[in-house]
């Protein structure tokens, strides 16, 4: 980042300082997203947005290395006490947040001291991955899909806030001022909202958002997740996104959908591949199904994902691709005739809410890239729940298993680095060892509110 940079990015400042002023904003909450998926945060007051956009706000390193307890690892490039970082506020996605009157968000970019980007610094990954795909003519639109759950009161007890049928109107109308709060925060803070629902676990609830470009679609995901906190806390409840809120129950999917597109034509629809997938389309997907087990470190990244990755319970706990099946680890989504150059999509439905966004992006990304470099193809589609036919194979059950897929895969490697694929086996093993020897209900319990 050179002089000129930085006096561009104060000039935007400047002027977004006077639109925020306006609106009563006081304050710019700075986020970026650590290894285990917990959101930290540096805030600024308004009159120091300026100094913040071109100069950055000093961190430690340290917060790489961070467990899920925020005890602290230590690996070979991040960990200890030396160092610091400058987090620069993304002003293009500055934001007034309606669910926090007198506070705006920003995500940061991390930059070393020198103005260069951190080797650790995911959101600047996985807006490289996307620049590697465009610069073959591709481009790829993508959402996260958000599962909670609502708990009365404030104790670390979770019960539920509604009790009516799973998908039943009775949930909504329980806390329909509240799901109404929901909406209309998350559109004054310039979220697209496509639909909202009650889900099948006790208190659960689901956001569906409109797909944008992948950093975008990571950045909102951070965006929805902390206007749901503010406003469950509004309104005395108390949200989790943790991927096993009670040790019996399903738990909270961050199912994410892709699209992958060139010159405007969506390469999920109008192909000569089945389902009307084209060949593009096809190898694209078929690179992320083979590297499955590798990117369950990104995006099954806690101990409790794998309490919640079990068969029959629409995780997507197999290896396995198909046409709208949910028990699939990957469900292909054509639309509905007529709307399917649009519509139609990649639900990746085995990662969850305790994931970093930007490096599953930056993972999702690198793995489809290479798919059609290597001109991937899919096996056969399963059309039934996988978990009743032999020779389906199962994603790895355990954190250890995909932590030992992930160190071993080339493509992760070469797309996130040496330094990323170090710290995120010692946070990984850091917690495996945290947890170990624990029964399910006290891994719940001890991840409940952590995310």
């Amino acid at each position: 980042m050179d002089q000129q940079e930085r006096a561009r990015r104060a000039a935007v400042a400047r002027q977004a300082a006077g639109d925020l002023a306006a609106r009563d904003v006081t304050g710019i909450a700075v986020t970026w997203v650590d290894t285990t998926g917990v959101t930290r945060v540096k805030a600024v007051p308004l009159s120091r947005l300026e100094h913040a956009a071109a100069w950055g706000i000093g961190m430690s390193p340290v917060f790489d290395a961070f467990l899920i307890d925020d005890s602290i690892a230590s690996g070979r490039f991040a960990g200890g006490p030396v160092g610091d970082l400058r987090l620069h506020p993304d002003l293009n996605r500055l934001t007034a947040l309606a669910a926090l009157p007198g506070w705006a968000w920003a995500p940061a970019d991390r930059y070393d001291q020198e103005g260069e980007p951190h080797s650790l610094d995911a959101r600047g990954l996985a807006r490289r991955e996307a620049e590697r795909l465009a610069a073959e003519d591709m481009a790829v639109k993508a959402a996260f899909e958000v599962e909670w759950a609502v708990s009365l009161g404030d104790g670390d007890d979770f019960t539920p806030a509604c009790a009516g049928p799973a998908y039943g109107m009775t949930r909504l109308t329980e806390q329909s001022d509240y799901l109404r709060d929901v909406v209309e925060s998350l559109s004054a803070s310039g979220v697209a909202v496509e639909q909202i629902h009650p889900e099948y676990a006790a208190g659960q609830y689901e956001v569906s958002v409109a797909p944008a470009d992948p950093v975008a679609a990571a950045d909102t995901f951070v965006l929805v997740r902390e206007t749901i906190r503010a406003v469950s806390l509004a309104h005395d409840l108390r949200a989790t996104f943790s991927p096993k809120v009670l040790a019996d129950g399903v738990g909270n999917g961050a199912h994410v959908h892709l699209s992958l597109w060139r010159e405007g034509v969506n390469l999920m629809a109008g192909g000569d591949g089945r389902f009307g997938l084209t060949r593009d389309g096809e190898a694209f997907a078929a690179g992320i199904l083979s590297r499955l087990p590798a990117l369950l470190a990104i995006g099954a990244p806690s101990v409790a994902s794998y309490l919640r990755l079990v068969p029959s319970h629409w995780a997507g706990a197999y290896a396995c691709w198909g046409l709208e099946n949910r028990e699939a680890a990957l469900r292909f989504v054509t639309g509905a005739v007529g709307d399917r150059s649009h519509a139609a999509n990649l639900e990746v439905k085995c990662f969850d809410a305790a994931a970093n966004p930007y490096l599953v992006m930056a993972a999702l990304l690198a793995a489809g890239r290479t798919g059609r470099a290597e001109g991937g193809t899919l096996p056969e589609p399963v059309e039934v729940d996988p978990v009743s036919l032999d020779g389906v194979p199962p994603l790895p059950s355990s954190l250890g298993a995909a932590v030992e897929a992930f160190e071993t895969d080339a493509t992760l490697r070469e797309a996130l680095g040496e330094a990323v694929i170090d710290t995120v086996a010692v946070v990984r093993r850091g917690e495996i060892a945290l947890f170990d020897g624990l029964s399910p209900e006290e891994i719940a319990a001890r991840t409940r509110w952590r995310h």
